[in-house]
């Protein structure tokens, strides 16, 4: 394929990564720091292999190995502002400080610690504020308070690591130190979710060690009997059910490992090799370039997990190549962002996220991704029909076949690129742990590498691996420690159960309201909170109130799942879609609205299988599988259309609501409803069907 059409409108993916996604915001020069953080990169990486090849550890060592090594490497790669300018002293820093500053003060007059220990925090505090002020830019690179930062992260995590006897036996009869560590454990979390991630989930977890405290204080069923300081911050760090809770379990075993597949397969090429099969396959039909990069982001998105990586990564590519075949930039930028959120929800490897649900439902991997494939191809079929229509609307043919590589010839010499993912496939079907179907996926992985001279790879490109995986989880790490925060939060106070009622007295017990309320909460939170975080709160507040009304398991928590990530084309923060935009020169805004037409069907599905858990595989039998697979999709024809305003030809208001209405009603399932929504189609369908279609044909 002629890779030179787009090189001329492509951005640059790092800029583009690091101004929509912040994950990627790294500093790149780090002078004599290289080696410290090679050798953390490398470590966390080792143990997180050796720990699922030879078993784990206890939980509160293995979780804090992984906390402690995560919260090491974030301060010395991500700095404390924007451009890190070493002599401005950025508002969190001072708020970090004076925060340390009075929980000491209250440990002191509470007689928990002593006077020593007060002076030596109070100068510790003054040395770090004075540095920012004072400090220029440190010719090692990262300036030496935030190397102080980073060693403080490992000591709190291998404080759990060396003395997890000592602190189980002390539990309920905490020691001076044990409250010191657990202070600074919480505001370090905090601290690195807000360079890793954010400030929303630092803004979200803190209002949560808020109303622990202020319970008392609280209006009507929020108000709870409040806690003390000291009981906050040791159930928040020094307990399973906070910071080292749940979320981070599952991080220090599944999620870190399938992060770490996912770099191993993007070295053995298989991103490139994903690009050229979609074009194979669908270079040639109407829409052929838009069409392509739908499939091509549905099979990269099982290995980056990642909305906006996912469309910069794919994007740079398809974006110019759909606008030079005559798609609006809007239009192309929006194609590549929708498709590229939707890897998260393509099995077998969906976004981080979807492991925590292990936990949450109670279910294994297995059957959970099982679960998820019939709305996922019905996402991507979605897409896949708004691309059509638009394509038959403007008249837009596939490319030539000179310009598409040959299928044949392509499964023939890369096929085996496959084989990964049909290892991991093979193991979790066999109904064996993620942990074991994730390193024997990489394990593949790395044989695979070993067939083709420029995918093997020498010690040093293994040791460069191990350092990238270990950088590619540092935000989901810095995200479940502090969604591990406000977790705590909810088991201490009982919020979850607060919450789900009140939206159940909000919703009059009414099951669409109730959906809706919850699509808005999963929707808002989304726009400021990754995935992972989003979808632990919601499992743990929202989802409780759709099980009360009797919605199965796994259609409960795939609901606040899907419309957490859904949350990364909606305007108006709409990263995936702005990442799109700026590699297509469009209007952002305009963009975000685009993928939202585009990808209507992922507002839609949710409520599909919640009102007919056949399509999650809940009371599902063949025959009820395909009767609501056939309604489902013709809904999407339905819905797409009124969206594109094309089915035939361009739809007129009349026929586009009832194209509209259509959709909706086969969405509902029931005899009546699916006999009105196919009714209303074919009588669209016959209006227009000896009607001339009018094309603009592009050029």
């Amino acid at each position: 394929m002629n890779k030179n059409l787009a090189v001329e409108e492509v951005l640059n993916e790092e800029e583009l990564l690091e101004k929509y996604d912040k994950e990627h915001a790294f500093r790149k020069k780090i002078g004599k720091w290289a080696f410290i953080v090679s050798f953390l990169a490398i470590s966390l990486t080792a143990f997180q292999l050796y720990t699922a090849i030879f078993g784990t550890l206890p939980s509160q060592q293995q979780r804090g190995f992984h906390l402690g090594l995560g919260l090491g490497l974030i301060f010395l790669l991500y700095p404390s502002h924007k451009g890190d300018a070493h002599r401005k002293l950025p508002w969190f820093s001072i708020l970090l400080s004076i925060g340390y500053i009075l929980i000491s003060f209250y440990f002191y007059i509470s007689e928990q610690i002593n006077l020593p220990t007060l002076f030596a925090v109070l100068v510790f505090v003054t040395l770090f504020l004075i540095s920012r002020i004072a400090s220029g830019k440190s010719k090692w690179g990262i300036p030496w308070y935030d190397g102080l930062l980073a060693f403080m992260g490992v000591g709190v995590g291998f404080y759990q690591v060396i003395f997890y006897k000592e602190v189980i036996f002390r539990t309920g009869a905490y020691i001076s130190q044990d409250y010191i560590v657990a202070a600074l454990g919480v505001l370090l979390v905090l601290e690195a979710a807000r360079r890793a991630v954010g400030l929303p989930i630092v803004v979200v977890a803190s209002l949560a060690l808020l109303y622990a405290y202020l319970g008392p204080y609280m209006p009507g069923f929020l108000a709870h009997r409040g806690f003390s300081i000291e009981r906050i911050i040791t159930h928040s760090y020094l307990s399973t059910e906070g910071i080292l809770g749940i979320p981070i379990a599952i991080s220090a075993t599944f999620i870190y490992l399938f992060l770490f597949f996912g770099v191993v397969l993007r070295k053995t090429g298989i991103g490139q090799f994903f690009n050229d099969l979609a074009f194979a396959l669908t270079g040639k039909s109407v829409g052929g370039p838009a069409k392509a990069a739908v499939v091509a982001s549905a099979m990269q998105g099982t290995v980056t997990g990642s909305s906006v990586a996912n469309t910069v990564g794919s994007g740079s590519f398809t974006i110019p190549l759909m606008k030079k075949a005559g798609y609006r930039p809007e239009f192309a930028a929006a194609v590549e962002a929708s498709a590229s959120t939707g890897g998260q929800l393509m099995p077998p490897i969906m976004g981080a996220a979807a492991f925590l649900m292990i936990e949450f439902t109670n279910m294994p991997y297995s059957q959970i991704a099982l679960a998820a494939a019939i709305p996922a191809v019905l996402y991507f079929t979605g897409i896949f029909i708004s691309v059509h229509l638009e394509s038959k609307r403007m008249g837009i043919l596939g490319l030539p076949k000179e310009q598409l590589p040959d299928l044949k010839d392509l499964i023939i010499k890369k096929g085996y690129l496959f084989l990964p993912l049909i290892a991991i496939i093979a193991i979790l079907v066999s109904g064996q742990s993620p942990m074991k179907a994730a390193y024997m996926g990489i394990l593949t992985a790395f044989i695979v590498s070993l067939f083709r001279k420029e995918t093997r790879m020498n010690f040093r490109d293994i040791l460069h691996t191990f350092e990238e995986g270990a950088k590619s989880a540092l935000s989901v790490i810095a995200a479940v420690a502090s969604a591990g925060i406000i977790v705590g939060v909810v088991t201490l106070t009982g919020l979850g159960l607060k919450v789900a009622g009140g939206i159940i007295d909000l919703a009059g017990g009414i099951l669409l309201l109730t959906l809706f309320f919850t699509m808005i909460a999963s929707i808002v939170l989304g726009m400021g909170l990754p995935t992972t975080a989003n979808y632990v709160i919601t499992a743990t507040m929202a989802a409780p109130a759709l099980l009360e009304l009797g919605v199965p398991v796994i259609a409960a928590h795939l609901f606040v799942f899907y419309f957490g990530i859904v949350a990364d084309i909606t305007p108006p923060v709409a990263l995936a879609a702005y990442a799109g935009s700026g590699i297509a020169r469009s209007n952002p805004f305009d963009t975000g609205v685009t993928a939202v037409k585009i990808a209507i069907a992922a507002f839609l599905i949710p409520y599909m299988f919640t009102l007919s858990p056949q399509l999650v595989l809940v009371g599902a039998t063949p025959l009820k599988v395909i009767f609501s697979l056939i309604t489902a999709m013709l809904g999407m024809i339905g819905v797409s259309s009124a969206m594109m305003g094309y089915l035939r030809r361009s739809c007129n208001w009349l026929e586009r609501l009832i194209l509209l209405v259509a959709g909706l009603t086969l969405i509902n399932p029931g005899l009546w409803t699916d006999m009105i929504g196919i009714g209303a189609l074919v009588i669209v369908y016959l209006l227009q069907r000896n009607q001339k279609e009018v094309v603009q044909i592009s050029s």
